[in-house]
């Protein structure tokens, strides 16, 4: 088996992670599935940055885990979860988490991102 990459940020290629510091909440369907006021941003290079909300404040009653995995050399594997919404609509893999994140990103370990095409994230109510 070939061994995976493991890359660490750096000046070209820079990874943040920092208090949100302002409240967060995700829906789909109109369902609240996520609020929190501590939440951490993830900014990778130039990609968008993502939101990253603690488990505890996730309705983990509506998540399911799936068999799905990823493999990111920055951050190490994801597990993702399928979101039920008590109305019945279901979307699939709407959820990744890093739960033994690389050193790099440590700070993200516990807490989960949604996809912003299956759920609506807003920042202070925008």
């Amino acid at each position: 088996m070939t061994e995976r990459p493991v890359h660490t940020p750096t000046a070209e290629y820079p990874i943040t992670v920092a208090p949100t510091g302002r409240h967060v909440t995700v829906r789909i369907g109109g369902e609240v599935i996520a609020d929190t006021d501590a939440a951490l941003t993830l900014q990778e290079s130039t990609r968008p940055a993502v939101h990253y909300i603690p488990m505890a404040d996730v309705r983990s009653d509506l998540l399911t885990r799936t068999a799905t995995t990823s493999y990111c050399p920055f951050k190490g594997d994801a597990a993702y979860y399928t979101v039920t919404t008590a109305a019945g609509q279901t979307v699939a893999d709407a959820i990744w988490t890093y739960e033994q994140p690389f050193d790099a990103v440590a700070a993200i370990a516990g807490h989960v991102a949604f996809y912003p095409d299956k759920a609506d994230i807003s920042v202070d109510g925008t």
